[in-house]
């Protein structure tokens, strides 16, 4: 392994790490705040009792996404410096004000975990709200910035200068609101996938069935509704990048020649040196479709580029067929869930049922970094779309491959104790608020 591939394989753990977090920090203070506004609606002391379980979820996770954040923040100028030379000026701005963001949320998440008993009741609600807008505000803002990667803005290129920078068109560029509005689903999709089957599996345990069973409806429904919009999202995002990368397209759907009436590519295995797709079920003209809105409009193929501006296309490819199949997954259990709520209410205590989100719980997550592997992947070989390569971008220093071995152990090892202390409060679920 090269300096060159141990730092990105550096940063891709470091991300790959940092985004699990970053989408619980998003979603989950919402959870607590339903929660939350349950019991001070209805005095019901379950949900009293969910929402202090799960603030304290919440804590856990806060605490390790701002560590693994503040580490990403500092390979940025120690791996691409040349990076951040050129481009810090130009997106430094939603960097900046995803700073603010955090610092609020953690006032808020202190107020709150330290506010019971001690807060008008409303004002202490409101708290737990801010925690959840501030983390939701700064998880919009990282995608604004990554998104002016994909889509470059706010500033002309010219003789290798980067002039005439304007960080408010950089922050809002042609991706920002098709990468947000997708991360932001996702996220909402994931956690709510992940709690509810947390929740299943203690149901099925027998462990605090009435704690429990509310908390997974909370969860679920979140869950179920992320699930069936995110496939509008993600056709909104495929037309985007259709039209702003058509490589990363391409290499998505192994689309390898430019045609009309472009087929659909389900599954297969890529040929990149024959440039073909074996094994493949393909749907005629669904791809034309799809991107362009018209069965017949051509589709531009990795033919159209030089062979060292396309991107890896296997990888890229797997991860796009693995993230649209779990998201498929999920939408059936979505629409499943909703139909047995609007039907069928007596199938919600069935333990199939339960069984079912339970074996969904680690699904979002996996559709969520392979997601990430196809916007991170798919952009390759520029680490600046169209305008600066990531080999220009890497630090000359000699050694990467040293921190890439530590960094890997170090994350390991907090992924243990994560798993540990999530482990150790679920357990104490069940002892300090036993209702069953």
């Amino acid at each position: 392994m090269d300096d060159f591939i141990a730092a990105r394989s550096q940063m891709a753990l470091s991300l790959g790490f940092h985004i699990i977090f970053s989408c619980i920090g998003m979603i989950m203070p919402f959870f607590m705040a339903v929660s939350h506004y349950k019991w001070l609606k209805n005095g019901d002391p379950v949900y009293r009792n969910v929402t202090r379980a799960w603030s304290r979820g919440v804590a856990i996770f806060f605490a390790t996404g701002a560590v693994s954040g503040t580490v990403l923040s500092f390979e940025l100028g120690l791996l691409w410096p040349e990076f951040m030379k050129h481009a810090g000026p130009i997106f430094g701005m939603p960097f900046s004000l995803e700073g603010t963001a955090f610092f609020i949320e953690a006032i808020a998440l202190g107020f709150y975990l330290y506010g019971w008993n001690r807060f008008n009741k409303w004002f202490h609600w409101w708290t737990g709200v801010v925690v959840g807008v501030s983390g939701l505000l700064s998880g919009i803002l990282v995608v604004a910035a990554n998104a002016w990667m994909n889509s470059p803005a706010g500033f002309d290129y010219v003789n290798g200068q980067y002039i005439n920078i304007d960080p408010i068109a950089a922050m809002f560029n042609k991706a920002w609101f098709s990468q947000a509005l997708h991360m932001i689903l996702a996220a909402l999709t994931a956690t709510g996938f992940a709690v509810a089957g947390v929740h299943a599996f203690m149901i099925l345990k027998r462990k605090n069935i009435r704690f429990h069973r509310k908390a997974f409806r909370i969860a679920a429904v979140f869950a179920c509704v992320g699930a069936v919009l995110q496939p509008l999202s993600g056709d909104i995002s495929a037309k985007n990048v259709g039209a702003r990368q058509p490589e990363k397209l391409a290499a998505m759907e192994a689309h390898f020649k430019t045609e009309a009436k472009a087929g659909l590519i389900i599954g297969g295995i890529p040929d990149v040196k024959n440039e073909t797709v074996r094994y493949a079920i393909k749907i005629p003209g669904a791809l034309s479709f799809l991107a362009h809105g018209d069965f017949s409009t051509p589709v531009t193929g990795l033919d159209a580029f030089p062979k060292d501006s396309r991107p890896p296309v296997a990888i890229t490819h797997y991860a796009f067929q693995t993230m649209v199949a779990i998201g498929m997954l999920m939408l059936l259990i979505a629409v499943f869930y909703f139909f047995t709520l609007w039907k069928r209410k007596k199938w919600l205590e069935k333990r199939w049922l339960l069984k079912l989100f339970a074996l969904a719980t680690p699904a979002g997550f996996l559709a969520v970094e392979a997601g990430w592997t196809v916007t991170e992947v798919g952009r390759q070989p520029w680490i600046i779309y169209g305008i600066m390569r990531t080999r220009d971008a890497v630090t000359p220093m000699p050694g990467i491959v040293y921190s890439f071995y530590i960094f890997t152990a170090v994350y390991f090892s907090l992924s243990i104790i994560v798993v540990f202390l999530l482990y150790r409060q679920v357990k104490m679920v069940g002892q300090l608020y036993d209702v069953s």
